[in-house]
């Protein structure tokens, strides 16, 4: 059945469609219960999934997110690049320095202040390939870490945001990932087939979002110990998780305008204070020029990089890092995706394609330099040895061991916990408005008790992967989570190339 125009009245589930809801929220009750119910036997189930996909589809993600990037790039230099995400005489909803700024700001999250300081030095410690600990190491660290958090991550969200953006707001179809789909099978999207393809966004969305606030939340209880001592453990994670998801609701009970973003602005004065605080008190041209080599090591390096398996050298690496990587951005697409549509009608394909590579990752590699190789400039001294440490011992902590190098300790590291924490919110949040959308057949203002359901599960399962294997149950649900959604975004790319050929040729007739 087409998705219905949400009203405030009638039956409470006449807000949602049915068939994408019920399965979805089914789907996610029946992985809690085993999760949570069966937890010891859910961590064996998890690691030996996660060594399957590694061992038997690895080559399928790197493969597939290659060919998204190529993707991507072609249509901005294509005979498509012209075409607005609108109608012809649309004009963008933001200017350039509002969009700009927005862009900016999808490119900080949860992640950024986990694996700043943490994936450099890992890597420096237990490089995939070479001698570790070396100066070599260092540079090659950031390498990875730079490949991981490049252009491949946003190419990833821009096949998402670019199709729910041209299908939305171009052609007039429902704000959901079926619409992309109707070039392919026309009007059977409001059947079975987009009710699947739906489900598979939600459940892609859920344990993404899931495993940012499961990693988020370790993170805040490394700062709370470093800060007051509170005990390390997955109980009081789980109590963290509650806490917090509170504060999600609650943000969500205010509303878009009071809630989200008075805490997306706090994120960002938060997060650009913190940036400039560690590059000024740091070794500030020692930074800026390890940035400038890091971009140059990177482009030079992009291609090989981009399709390397390690068929010839195995390792637990490509899984424990790449694949995780690619398949967390897999199921993050939607979520980013349908931020940066939102924010981008108006614009044209190519403005798109080039604001959304190069704005959000540009900031990206500023942020890794200035906290990772602030980290490695530490280790490769004289007084090294504590970063790499804690890396290795409790990865959360790192962060924290890191900034108590740096004047004012104390007050950085309680700025870093409030940030970890309001990043949370929004992240949960945000979230569940996506998931909310998809459920409720493109409703761009879906109901606030839809929300606050999507926040709680956010919560529910991100609290179950950590009591069924911490960081290795995180890595596997992303990368499982994400192998099912990659066949649907192939049908994407593909309904998004069919629609642009069809349009071109009714122009030219």
């Amino acid at each position: 059945m087409k998705p219905t125009e949400i009203t405030d009245k009638g039956d409470i589930l006449d807000s949602i469609d049915r068939s994408v809801f019920f399965t979805a929220a089914a789907l996610i009750v029946l992985f809690c219960i085993f999760g949570g119910v069966f937890s010891s036997e859910s961590a064996v189930v998890f690691a030996r999934l996660q060594d399957w996909l590694v061992v038997n589809v690895g080559w399928y993600y790197i493969l597939i997110v290659a060919i998204f990037f190529a993707f991507i790039v072609y249509l901005a230099l294509s005979r498509f690049a012209n075409i607005k995400l609108g109608p012809d005489d649309s004009e963008p909803d933001y200017s350039y320095q509002s969009w700009i700024a927005m862009l900016f700001s999808a490119g900080v999250g949860i992640g950024l202040l986990f694996f700043g300081v943490a994936e450099p030095v890992t890597h420096f410690a237990q490089p995939p390939v070479g001698e570790a600990l070396t100066v070599g190491a260092a540079e090659n660290a950031m390498l990875f870490t730079y490949f991981h958090w490049g252009f491949q991550a946003w190419a990833t969200y821009i096949i998402m945001g670019l199709s729910l953006a041209y299908f939305a707001f171009r052609q007039g179809l429902p704000l959901t990932i079926r619409s992309s789909l109707y070039p392919l099978i026309g009007k059977k999207i409001y059947g079975p087939i987009g009710s699947a393809v739906d489900v598979f966004a939600v459940l892609g969305t859920m344990f993404g979002v899931a495993t940012s606030l499961g990693i988020g939340v370790t993170q805040v209880n490394a700062g709370l110990n470093y800060l007051f001592g509170l005990a390390i453990s997955p109980k009081m994670q789980v109590l963290l998780i509650a806490a917090i998801t509170l504060m999600a609701t609650v943000s969500v009970i205010t509303g878009l305008n009071r809630g989200i973003r008075l805490l997306s602005e706090l994120n960002m004065i938060l997060a650009t204070f913190l940036l400039l605080f560690v590059l000024l008190f740091g070794s500030t041209a020692a930074l800026l020029g390890a940035f400038v080599q890091n971009i140059g090591n990177y482009l030079g390096s992009f291609v090989s990089l981009t399709f390397n398996v390690y068929a010839y050298e195995p390792n637990e690496w490509i899984g424990d890092w790449t694949l995780f990587y690619w398949g967390w951005w897999i199921s993050w697409s939607p979520f980013v995706g349908m931020f940066i549509a939102r924010i981008s009608r108006g614009r044209t394909i190519r403005e798109f394609i080039l604001g959304v590579l190069f704005v959000p990752a540009g900031f990206t590699f500023l942020w890794l330099s200035v906290f990772g190789n602030s980290a490695l400039f530490i280790e490769l001294g004289e007084t090294g040895g504590k970063i790499t440490s804690a890396v290795i011992s409790d990865m959360p902590t790192a962060l924290y061991v890191f900034l108590e190098s740096l004047p004012f300790a104390p007050v950085i590291c309680l700025l870093a916990t409030i940030l970890i924490v309001t990043f949370f919110v929004t992240s949960s949040d945000s979230g569940s408005l996506v998931i909310d959308i998809i459920t409720s057949g493109g409703n761009e203002n879906p109901p606030v008790w839809q929300r606050i359901f999507w926040a709680i599960s956010e919560g529910v399962v991100a609290s179950v992967l950590l009591l069924a294997g911490g960081l290795g149950a995180l890595q596997t649900a992303a990368i499982s989570s994400a192998l099912p959604f990659s066949i649907v975004m192939i049908f994407v790319c593909v309904g998004l190339y069919r629609a642009l050929q069809v349009e071109e040729r009714s122009r030219a007739g």
